[in-house]
């Protein structure tokens, strides 16, 4: 091995612990590795340079998954994706059977054509909101949720952008590009085998598990939150929270304090009263109406401390789970000073496997982390507004432009009838290019405006896909990845046996890390173990997709397993319990078909 190869190995060595260890953020790992290959020199900045590293910026593949983005989005923000969830509602009625029939199917059906994040997002409240209504356990069909939406996008090449990646690797190294729904037939068999596997065997294997919020029986808990003002001439004036009989009270708690209708930023127990503050108490309904009796205060006018009351309204209990671009991740519940910044509380919050009841203020917060609030309802439509939580005890009801939904549903039809018939027809338009054209056309007709598309795009995504695009190159411009492919030239005369091995580890390391940085590394490595046995690429580079989108087995594997792992009060143990199972079923039948579809013969 050279010094380069040297390098690299170590580099990829790194990098896979990096993104295990989520020491910093993968899109940053990523970005950082690319940088690594530059200043090691494997790659250069020269624009004439078959290893400039800037040439992964005009990679299609990233272009395309922004695109696809944008279509979600626009679905999502005229109301399309709502429309389905809610006949979804109306069709299942109250047979659990029928229901989970029909969430298997239409979740991958529409899986195959548009990003799978916003169809769970929408399908997860509505589906534990049957579940409370009709006393089924969510967690029996959680899991099936994100499973289906998994096998989806196995359908089609847009579908999810690891197929998008490893497509657009293989069309730089010369291979006929993908069409459309080329990898339709084996993604139809995936998501037959699943629909029958969690109708069946998956459906006893999967755990009778609650959810966080029934730890608390609502109507038992249920408080209530009154509002006081500081009077004139209160004693309480001038003196801080800690030293007055307010702070302490016993049955009743003050989570915020407002001055001129601003929350009042210092810590609570330091807090120096002045004339017109309004204090928020919280408690039951008897302990705040008569805590007088109790306490000598009066919180609805007592005229010692000079209190009067404002307003008394009933505190609601709900579920949250962090969503990826939340901006509380990272931070704990006593620096974000969440009650006194929100007007909530957080009662519990289930972090992998565990519910956690006391002593969590001091935990990092973390994407896929499930919270149990509580406050009054009006904080709460405020809190779930913002894109730090995803609302989990009812469907999300927005403002959406439904009289562009048309549009919206005629552009991914536009991008699916001229990604099937380009080849047929006689012309031949590249995805990246109807991508743009869709996207525009969705920008343009109003279906959602231009800032609404920037945010909808997960940047973190797309910056990691360039960076390990670039670690990819730097594999192949080193001759690392036709090292690796020569390596396995003894198997020259069994390629189906090299077949189900990069579908292995393929399938191995997105349990691990990211199903992106998985088809970026292992496509042009696997394009090389073709070339080297001296067989036709496409069925590895197959075997590389399907693979790369077999997460099963861990809820950190995939988005859409994490987005389920805390609603579903889910184990870690759960998933490889009911996902094992299926992701063997699968290595063996893509194994056996892919050749039967892609044949090794050049």
């Amino acid at each position: 091995m050279s010094a380069e190869q040297i390098f690299l190995s170590i580099l990829i060595v790194v990098v896979f612990a990096a993104f295990v260890k989520e020491w910093v953020s993968a899109e940053l790992v990523a970005i950082g590795a690319l940088m690594g290959c530059v200043f090691a020199g494997v790659l250069s900045m020269d624009g004439g340079a078959s290893n400039n590293a800037l040439s992964v910026f005009s990679n299609p593949a990233p272009i395309t998954v922004a695109c696809m983005f944008i279509l979600s989005a626009a679905l999502e923000r005229t109301g399309v994706i709502d429309m389905l969830g809610v006949w979804f509602e109306k069709l299942v009625g109250t047979s659990p059977v029928k229901m989970l029939a029909s969430l298997i199917v239409i979740v991958a059906l529409l899986s195959g054509f548009v990003n799978n994040t916003p169809v769970v997002v929408v399908f997860m409240p509505i589906v534990l909101a049957i579940c409370r209504k009709q006393g089924y356990k969510a967690s029996k069909y959680l899991i099936p949720l994100s499973y289906a939406a998994i096998v989806g996008g196995t359908m089609t090449i847009i579908g999810t952008s690891t197929n998008l990646i490893a497509s657009g690797i293989a069309s730089e190294k010369g291979m006929e590009p993908f069409t459309m729904f080329e990898i339709m037939p084996l993604g139809l068999i995936f998501v037959g085998v699943t629909f029958v596997y969690l109708m069946t065997v998956g459906q006893k294997l999967l755990p009778d598990r609650v959810t966080l919020a029934t730890l608390i029986d609502s109507s038992a808990s249920r408080e209530f939150i009154t509002h006081a003002f500081v009077k004139s001439g209160s004693p309480l004036i001038g003196k801080a929270y800690a030293e007055t009989e307010i702070g302490k009270l016993k049955k009743v708690r003050v989570l915020e304090v407002l001055r001129n209708g601003a929350r009042v930023r210092d810590p609570l127990p330091e807090v120096m009263f002045e004339d017109g503050d309004e204090i928020v108490f919280k408690g039951k309904l008897a302990a705040v109406m008569g805590v007088s009796k109790a306490e000598g205060i009066d919180v609805r006018g007592n005229e010692r401390l000079g209190l009067e009351e404002m307003r008394t309204e009933s505190a609601v209990l709900m579920e949250g789970i962090l969503g990826p671009d939340s901006s509380l991740a990272g931070k704990s519940l006593k620096e974000l000073n969440f009650r006194q910044r929100f007007g909530v509380l957080i009662l519990a919050v289930h972090r992998r496997g565990r519910n956690l009841r006391e002593r969590f203020e001091d935990e990092k917060l973390a994407f896929g982390d499930t919270l149990l609030v509580q406050g009054p309802a009006a904080k709460m439509r405020r809190l779930f507004e913002e894109k730090d939580f995803i609302n989990l005890s009812e469907p999300k009801h927005v403002e959406t432009r439904s009289n562009k939904s048309p549009i919206a549903i005629g552009a991914i039809l536009l991008f699916m009838l001229v990604g099937a018939l380009g080849g047929p027809i006689g012309f031949e338009v590249p995805v990246v290019q109807t991508a743009l054209f869709c996207a525009m056309l969705v920008m343009f007709t109003g279906c959602i405006n231009p800032q609404e598309a920037y945010e909808a795009i997960e940047w973190k995504v797309v910056f990691m896909i360039f960076g390990m695009l670039g670690v990819g190159l730097a594999m192949s411009e080193s001759g690392l990845a036709q090292l690796i492919g020569s390596s396995v030239e003894s198997f020259k005369e069994n390629p189906q046996l090299v077949l189900c091995l990069v579908y292995v580890v393929a399938a191995v390391m997105t349990e691990l890390i990211s199903n992106n940085a998985v088809a970026a590394l292992l496509t042009p490595i696997a394009i090389s173990v073709a070339l080297g046995m001296g067989v036709d690429a496409r069925p590895f580079v197959v075997a590389v997709m399907f693979g790369s989108s077999a997460s099963f087995s861990t809820p950190i594997g995939y988005q859409t397993n994490t987005f389920v792992y805390g609603a579903g009060g889910y184990k870690f143990g759960d998933f490889f319990k009911a996902g094992f199972p299926l992701a063997v079923l699968m290595w063996l039948i893509a194994s056996y078909v892919i050749p039967l579809i892609w044949p090794f013969e050049v």
